[in-house]
C-alpha cells in the first residue's frame, strides 16, 4: 500500500501518481466561490453602508454588528478571493513571504468574525444582568470588540509560522507540511478548538444564563404581588 503525505488540505501519494485534485469539479468550484464572494461583498457592503450613513442613532448592537460586518467582508476579500486567483492559477506564484502574510490575514479574519460573536453575546449578557449600567457600556463594549481583534492577531501567528512554499505535484503550492499524520491531525483539533469548539461553548453559556436571568426576573413581580 503507498503511503501518502498530508498536506495542507489534501493529501498527497508519495508514488506522484495522484491527479492534481484542483481539478476536481473544477467548474463548480468557480461556480460556489464567485457565488459567494459576490454575496458576501455586497451584503456586507450593504450592512456596513446602512450603519454608517443610514442610522442616526448610536447603539452598542450597531458597534458589534460594523465589525461583524468588516469581518465578514474581509474574509470574503481575503480568503474567497484569494482562493479564486489560486485556484485560476493553480499554482502559487507571489513567493513565500506573500504565502505567510496572505495565509496569516485570512486566519485572522476567520477568527474575528467568530470572536466578535462571542464578544457581542458577553456584551448582551451583560446588558440584560445589568440593565442600569449605562456608564461602563461603551467602554465594555469597545473593550470586548478589542479583544476580540487582538485574540485573532495572537491564534494566527502559528498559521504564519507553519505556511510555506514547497513543490506540490511539481508546482510550488502555499502548504503546511508536517512529518507524521498525528501532528496533522492534532493541528486540526487546535483549529477546531479555537475556532468552533472554545467560542460556541462561551456562546451557549452566555445564552443559557441570558435565558436564566430573563426567567428569573420575570419571577419577581409575581412574588412581590404575592
Amino acid at each position: 500500500m503507498d503511503s501518502a503525505n498530508c498536506t495542507g488540505w489534501h493529501c498527497t501519494p508519495n508514488n506522484d501518481t495522484s491527479i492534481n485534485s484542483f481539478y476536481f469539479y473544477e467548474t463548480e468550484q468557480f461556480v460556489i466561490l464567485w457565488f459567494l464572494f459576490i454575496l458576501i461583498v455586497l451584503g456586507n457592503s450593504a450592512v456596513i453602508c446602512a450603519l454608517k450613513f443610514g442610522v442616526k442613532r448610536r447603539s452598542r448592537m450597531n458597534f458589534f454588528i460594523m465589525h461583524l460586518a468588516v469581518a465578514d467582508l474581509c474574509v470574503g476579500v481575503l480568503s474567497v478571493l484569494t482562493d479564486i486567483v489560486w485556484r485560476s492559477s493553480v499554482t502559487w506564484k507571489a513567493g513565500n513571504t506573500a504565502c505567510k502574510v496572505v495565509r496569516y490575514s485570512q486566519a485572522v479574519v476567520t477568527y474575528s468574525s467568530t470572536y466578535v460573536l462571542v464578544a457581542l453575546s458577553i456584551d448582551r449578557y451583560y446588558a440584560i444582568k445589568y440593565p442600569m449600567n449605562f456608564c461602563g457600556s461603551w467602554r465594555r463594549a469597545r473593550w470586548l470588540v478589542g479583544i476580540a481583534w487582538f485574540t485573532s492577531f495572537i491564534l494566527s501567528i502559528p498559521i504564519a509560522i507553519l505556511f510555506h512554499v514547497r513543490p506540490i505535484q511539481g508546482s510550488p503550492q502555499c502548504w503546511i507540511e508536517f512529518a507524521e499524520p498525528w501532528q496533522w491531525q492534532l493541528y486540526m483539533s487546535l483549529v477546531a478548538l479555537a475556532l468552533f469548539v472554545i467560542p460556541a461553548l462561551i456562546i451557549s453559556i452566555c445564552y443559557i444564563l441570558i435565558i436564566v436571568t430573563i426567567w428569573a426576573k420575570s419571577k419577581l413581580p409575581n412574588k412581590e404581588c404575592t
